[in-house]
């Protein structure tokens, strides 16, 4: 693993990775993916591993099994992973109401804090803001 970490990835670009209606997100998704296993850049958290898994058996047009995404999860326990703990969660709460965004969104921007990480990679938050040092770069937008 890299001494320093690139950024932190949101579940988003994983699931992309996987399955896109949208050939050149998914291709781009698996790109930032491949670099990431070559690399050892980019940090995930314990809540992206678990709506990945979620996502991936319940919500593509074909899911995989769960076997199939457990695999994928687990390998992703390879690169830079942050649990949620009781700090953690205070953190994100006083991120969410800072920021008026999700505890759920809020703890992802927490968690790549707690990884040293200024980039999140998402196109859940807006592309561009930055969240008391943690800025959100869409990796999809259009140049």
């Amino acid at each position: 693993m890299s001494a320093e970490l690139e950024a932190f990835l949101d579940t988003n670009v994983l699931v992309y990775a996987v399955g896109a209606d949208d050939a050149g997100k998914h291709e781009r998704a698996r790109r930032l993916v491949r670099r990431g296993f070559e690399e050892g850049c980019y940090a995930v958290s314990t809540q992206v591993l678990l709506e990945l898994y979620v996502t991936l058996t319940r919500k593509l047009a074909a899911p995989l099994s769960p076997e199939e995404a457990r695999i994928f999860v687990s390998a992703l326990g390879e690169w830079r992973v942050v649990g949620h703990t009781s700090d953690l969660v205070f953190s994100a709460l006083a991120t969410a109401q800072r920021y008026q965004v999700s505890p759920w969104d809020a703890a992802i921007l927490e968690a790549a804090r707690e990884a040293g990480c200024s980039r999140l990679l998402s196109e859940d938050l807006s592309d561009g803001q930055d969240y008391g040092g943690v800025r959100v770069e869409n990796p999809f937008r259009k140049p």
